[in-house]
């Protein structure tokens, strides 16, 4: 079922331009959706890194003044994908717009659900709902994961 016009943004502060972000949430925040173009190389150290047939460049990029990381095609300066998280790209699309936290973890729970048409059973915790559950510290740290009401743990995730 069709609810509304949305929008993908990677919220990594190298795909979008962060004047585009700010026209987008500030035209429909509620179209807002944070996705993340994600690699194998999220989350890991500075190196070198292999994406199909080809071998990638994971570090700071040489023009960003705070040091930002990026995966880039090895010789090249062009992207071969995000190593951003998405609770990264929630903590950022939060401290950039202003926007609340319940509109900050909506853009990444809620309305991907509502995009898909899939609200009654993700992204929400309503009652019925398949139970998938981060908690959170203050500072947007992930503490633990739940899938279908259960801890996600390294022995259970893609069982």
């Amino acid at each position: 079922m069709w609810h509304s016009s949305f929008y993908g943004l990677i919220w990594d502060e190298i795909h979008v331009h962060s004047n585009a972000v700010k026209i987008a949430y500030n035209s429909h925040p509620a179209g807002a959706i944070l996705v993340t173009d994600a690699m194998g190389a999220m989350g890991l150290p500075d190196g070198q890194y292999k994406l199909g047939n080809m071998t990638v460049d994971v570090g700071p990029l040489a023009d960003m003044k705070d040091n930002t990381r990026a995966a880039v095609i090895q010789g090249t300066s062009t992207l071969a994908g995000s190593i951003i998280t998405l609770i990264e790209c929630v903590r950022k699309f939060k401290e950039f717009t202003q926007c609340s936290l319940v509109e900050a973890i909506e853009a990444a729970t809620l309305h991907p659900a509502q995009m898909l048409g899939i609200e009654h059973r993700k992204g929400t915790l309503e009652y019925g709902t398949d139970a998938d559950i981060i908690l959170l510290t203050d500072d947007l740290q992930v503490e633990r994961v739940f899938v279908r009401g259960e801890l996600a743990t390294p022995e259970t995730v893609g069982n």
